[in-house]
């Protein structure tokens, strides 16, 4: 079992604080977490900072952490400019990088990006294509419905050999069929309650998947001594979050004194994933801190 954390990424105007987001960080890292996350969203309800900035900042604050994000929505990305920016990142890092990638459904706002949301699976599964083409070869020739490219390539290409991790989102069979046709890894949703994860997790196990697919789940957590505070507090950043709360997000949601938490991580664990990323969202440090020092142990 490996556990992760979440980066800070929630910060309003000029709130960033650069020391404690390195202290943050360097703590990580010495408890032991196997990697920090990020998560994407250009337009969102939270003043949120992107990604790529955020992890790059991460790399230059750690050493071994692996950085990753879940998902970046890559269908509103041109491929060409996102396997320059991932691969630039996973050579800065020294090969760190963990890559994420999701549809991001047909209601995004596509016309604020020059797109229209017809088609989007098909280019999503090009640009996936593209971006690994990019990744892998020295020159690539494609032709395809979205993008072309004649002689082209981006060097340095990722560290990683023959290119970093590549999870994805998505929740139903055809969403799992490209994870495990394209990707190396599923990564279930924070909204994904844990019964309709292990449902998830049969899906794919039952495709005979290689043996190095892996899965992962997020779980957003809240931890304290009073355990209808710990939801209470939860249950209103989520609706901030999301613009209301949904009977699933509630019940995926892990929110408790920390035997309850434990308890459920337990039951996610059980469901199949081989990755736990905790992701508080207040007191993010203080629950990193708490999560390696009582949680983690628990579950060893």
């Amino acid at each position: 079992m490996r556990y992760a954390i979440a980066i800070p990424q929630y910060y309003s105007d000029g709130s960033f604080d650069p020391g404690a987001f390195r202290e943050y960080l360097t703590r990580a890292e010495e408890a032991g977490y196997h990697s920090a996350w990020t998560q994407e969203a250009v337009f969102g309800r939270r003043p949120q900072l992107s990604p790529m900035e955020a992890m790059t900042f991460a790399a230059a604050c750690t050493d071994t952490l692996r950085l990753g994000c879940t998902v970046f929505v890559s269908t509103l990305h041109i491929p060409a400019q996102l396997a320059k920016s991932t691969a630039s990142l996973d050579q800065l890092s020294r090969g760190r990088l963990e890559m994420g990638v999701g549809s991001g459904g047909k209601n995004r706002p596509y016309a604020a990006f020059g797109m229209q949301p017809d088609r989007y699976l098909a280019r999503f599964t090009e640009g996936v294509e593209l971006l690994k083409a990019l990744w892998t070869q020295e020159t690539v020739d494609h032709d395809g419905d979205f993008w072309q490219l004649s002689g082209a390539g981006i060097t340095p290409r990722p560290f990683q050999k023959p290119h970093p991790p590549l999870w994805f989102g998505g929740s139903g069979p055809k969403a799992l069929r490209r994870a495990l046709n394209l990707g190396t890894g599923f990564f279930g949703a924070g909204s994904t309650p844990t019964a309709a994860f292990a449902d998830q997790v049969r899906f794919v196990r039952s495709e005979n998947p290689g043996p190095d697919f892996e899965i992962a789940k997020r779980v957003y957590v809240a931890i304290d001594a009073d355990a209808a505070r710990a939801r209470a507090r939860v249950n209103a950043e989520l609706t901030a979050l999301y613009g209301g709360l949904s009977p699933d997000v509630e019940a995926a949601t892990i929110a408790g004194t920390p035997d309850d938490c434990v308890r459920a991580v337990r039951e996610v664990q059980a469901a199949g994933a081989e990755l736990v990323l905790f992701t508080p969202l207040f007191d993010q440090a203080h629950h990193a801190d708490l999560i390696a020092r009582e949680i983690i142990p628990a579950l060893s």
